[in-house]
């Protein structure tokens, strides 16, 4: 094929393209390389099967689309000129009264042509567009899938089955020539809707009636239910062909006679320009940064206070998988936040790898060894790692509490949470933020319209609107949860991206942490004691007395100070985890920069006195006490008949409970047990004692195949002009019954003196080859050594050297000088 002749096929045009064109093609639809393709004509048959140009389709922005939708309803092939009438318009009035922008169409059309040519969904010159077969099935009207455009089919299309008799009453209905030549009458039908001036005059004598039923049906759907007796305005327009029967109760407008009320458009609102961001508010870039700062810190301290909180063992994990409704409500009362926030702290901490299960026979969640890491890291690492696992999730917490496609419950942590446009939607609004000066927050409505513009809503069946619910639907909720989500990690601050955000998309974790750092707080070694039993934390604290502190008091409120309070409890949990009343009062003297309050060391001493006064064991348990009348009181007490208590000793009570059941008991009774090793030793409760085995964060479930590297593309592509050549070789004296690509034929003989030959010269000689398996195919090989039956060779289309045993050549044959040189 000469370089000026126009491609007959889609193979041509992608054979015609140059390497860097191919790997563009390879690298918008990834899809393609699953596996590599042997040749040109393999990648051109897979480029055009329906589960890969359904995938292409879904990534065109609007206008790209709405181009291809409009080549699915012209001509095959179409010339260029044609195309841009369908999207412009012949220039007449259609009755809306609106500008068609033809100017941003004419300037946007040829960057949406090229866009479908690099995707190979359009093949060909100008003069002759071809939209690829499948594409146009998938794209053009028909009863089950109308056309995106609106449009029906051709009157040829529709009257394929009508009886020339009725074609000839349509035609003198019309005015039309009698014709006893079907395909005349069709023509004659075809012109009449196509031409301006007769269709004006025919359209002129109809009803209002009849007109109002058309505008009903012009813009879409084309079809309509028709009774065995229609009206009068109906009956009109099926006399005239206006209307052309599908079914008995069916009818549809033409395509010809729809363009001509529409002006000549193939849509109603042709987008070619994407919709402009609008800035909701301007702040000071300084005052987002300190915002988003302050948010990031909030949650690095949410997640930590979810990590404590499952410290000793988290909630048990449902037969279904996930987290009961009661446990999520009393995840959200610990973290003070609504249930729908709590269970995006716990996806998030899922995903980034601090919590999993224990993977034990009553298997609970639990925090892993990689959040004792985690919490080690500077505060800034900490965000940039969960930022980093936000954006690369799929797991969708905004769709927990629906239900799945089954109609079950969509459940924190469980299955059927994944999304796999998740994270592409997350950078692309992240993205569009970006594209604002610093400080500009956008308009939410202008930010769904874009992306909207840049994916198009679409159903898994090209042809309709998208349906609530649907995939497409998705995107757009995926969208607003990412702008809430991103207010609160600190991805924004007051709506507008933070500069250590923008770090983050564009130079990675280390240059965003280093922005990050001045922004945060220097944590106190030091709090505030009231004398009303609470101590005031004026900002944040350093780890070890933050951990301290969350032991030995409650948190009664947060903000900017948090506020601890003491109580009987809280102390006895201190005394529980190993510390002692003086350890108590020199941890509060060293870290109050006010005197300790005497109620609160009263407090303590009282505590104190009382602790481990029982000893609690196993009988199944026990209580024993040295003070006899103290278990006399215990025994007296109406509430402990539950625990099934009976005197052993002066000093020894046995239960029926298990120890940690008695331990709760007397506690609620408002006792201070301590519990007791089988030695009598007291038991030391510590905080963070049970985390799972080493667990992997769970693994994002991708959007179709990932992106190939360069590597992968230049060989990927180097591989498919090889093996292209090599079906395609031509050899020198070859008969005139040999066909391209079949397998050349020559005697043992033969074979060993040209591959010997082509040693010596260096050339390039075309094989046929059949492996272990009987597998049979054609190679392009440039043999360097021959000897002992064996031909080491540089293979064209595998781009490695490699060894063939000559027996298993089946031929052997010189390629045509314009393919060897």
């Amino acid at each position: 094929m000469g370089t000026t002749t126009p491609p007959r096929t889609l193979a041509e045009a992608l054979r015609a393209r140059g390497d860097e064109s191919l790997a563009g093609l390879l690298r918008a639809r990834p899809d393609l390389l699953s596996p590599v393709p042997n040749d040109i004509t393999q990648l051109a048959t897979r480029a055009g099967t329906r589960a890969s140009v359904i995938r292409a389709l879904e990534h065109l922005d609007r206008f790209a689309l709405q181009t291809a939708e409009a080549l699915a309803v012209a001509p095959d092939p179409a010339p260029y000129d044609t195309l841009l009438a369908l999207l412009t318009g012949d220039g007449q009035d259609d009755g809306d009264g609106r500008d068609d922008a033809g100017a941003a169409i004419t300037g946007a059309l040829p960057a949406a042509l090229t866009t479908l040519r690099e995707q190979a969904l359009v093949w060909g010159e100008d003069a002759r567009l071809h939209l690829v077969r499948t594409a146009r099935e998938l794209l053009a009207p028909s009863p089950q899938h109308p056309s995106p455009t609106g449009l029906g089919p051709t009157v040829a299309e529709a009257t394929a089955g009508m009886s020339p008799g009725r074609l000839q009453e349509i035609l003198a209905t019309a005015g039309l020539p009698a014709t006893h030549d079907p395909v005349s009458a069709v023509a004659a039908l075809t012109g009449l809707f196509t031409d301006r001036t007769r269709m004006a005059e025919l359209l002129d004598t109809a009803p209002v009636e009849a007109l109002s039923v058309l505008d009903r049906l012009v813009w879409g759907p084309p079809y309509g239910e028709v009774t065995p007796n229609p009206a009068q305005p109906v009956q009109w327009l099926r006399d005239r062909g206006l209307l052309l029967p599908v079914s008995t109760r069916t009818v549809v407008l033409p395509r010809e006679a729809a363009l001509h009320l529409r002006a000549g458009r193939a849509h109603r609102v042709p987008e070619p320009v994407p919709p402009a961001l609008v800035a909701a508010a301007e702040r000071d870039p300084q005052a987002v940064d300190r915002a988003a700062a302050g948010q990031g810190f909030m949650a690095l301290s949410t997640v930590e206070e979810l990590v404590k909180l499952w410290n000793n063992g988290g909630p048990a994990i449902l037969r279904a998988g996930g987290l009961s409704v009661r446990e999520l409500k009393r995840a959200a009362g610990a973290l003070d936040v609504t249930e729908p926030v709590a269970a995006f702290w716990i996806e998030l901490a899922y995903a980034a790898g601090l919590l999993a299960p224990d993977g034990e026979t009553d298997e609970r969640y639990a925090p892993t060894p990689a959040s004792d890491e985690w919490l080690d890291l500077p505060t800034q690492d900490r965000w940039t790692h969960l930022a980093t696992a936000w954006l690369a999730a799929t797991r969708t917490a905004g769709l927990i509490g629906g239900q799945d496609s089954k109609g079950r419950a969509l459940s924190t942590l469980g299955p059927d949470l994944d999304r796999s446009a998740a994270p592409e939607v997350r950078r692309r609004v992240l993205a569009l933020f970006a594209s604002l000066p610093p400080g500009t927050a956008p308009d939410p409505q202008t930010l769904l319209a874009r992306l909207r513009w840049e994916r198009p809503l679409r159903t898994s069946a090209p042809g309709g609107p998208a349906a609530p619910g649907d995939a497409s639907d998705l995107r757009s909720r995926i969208a607003l949860w990412t702008v809430n989500e991103a207010e609160m990690l600190g991805i924004t601050g007051r709506g507008a991206l933070s500069s250590q955000a923008r770090a983050l998309l564009d130079e990675g974790p280390g240059e965003a942490a280093a922005l990050l750092a001045p922004l945060i707080p220097e944590p106190l070694d030091h709090v505030l004691l009231q004398a009303d039993l609470t101590a005031v934390a004026p900002g944040p604290l350093e780890r070890p007395l933050a951990e301290m502190l969350s032991v030995l008091a409650d948190i009664e409120s947060k903000g900017g100070a948090t506020v601890y309070r003491f109580t009987p409890g809280s102390v006895r949990r201190a005394l529980d985890a190993g510390q002692a009343a003086t350890d108590l009062h020199a941890f509060l003297a060293t870290h109050s920069r006010t005197p300790v309050p005497q109620p609160l060391s009263y407090l303590i001493d009282d505590v104190a006195r009382r602790h481990g006064h029982l000893r609690i064991g196993a009988a199944s348990a026990y209580v024993r006490c040295d003070d006899e009348a103290v278990l006399n009181e215990i025994l007296a007490d109406k509430r402990s008949a539950t625990l099934r208590l009976r005197r052993l000793a002066p000093t020894v009570l046995a239960a029926q409970a298990d120890p940690g059941s008695l331990l709760e008991g007397l506690r609620e009774m408002g006792y201070a047990p301590a519990a007791e090793s089988a030695e009598g030793d007291v038991l030391i409760t510590r905080a963070g004692a049970r985390r799972t085995p080493p667990r992997t964060p769970p693994v994002p479930v991708p959007e179709g195949p990932p992106v190939p590297d360069a590597t992968l593309l230049t060989a990927a592509v180097r591989a498919i002009r090889a093996g292209d050549s090599a079906a395609r070789a031509v050899h020198k004296d070859a008969p005139d019954t040999a066909t391209a690509g079949s397998l050349p034929r020559t005697t043992p003989a033969e074979t060993l003196a040209t591959v010997q030959a082509a040693a010596m010269t260096g050339s390039a000689v075309w094989i046929g080859y059949v492996n272990a398996d009987g597998a049979a195919s054609q190679r392009v090989i440039a043999p360097v050594k021959v000897e002992g039956g064996f031909v080491t060779a540089y293979d064209h289309t595998a781009d490695e050297v490699r060894t063939y045993p000559l027996h298993r050549i089946t031929g052997v044959a010189e390629l045509a000088d314009e393919q060897s040189t």
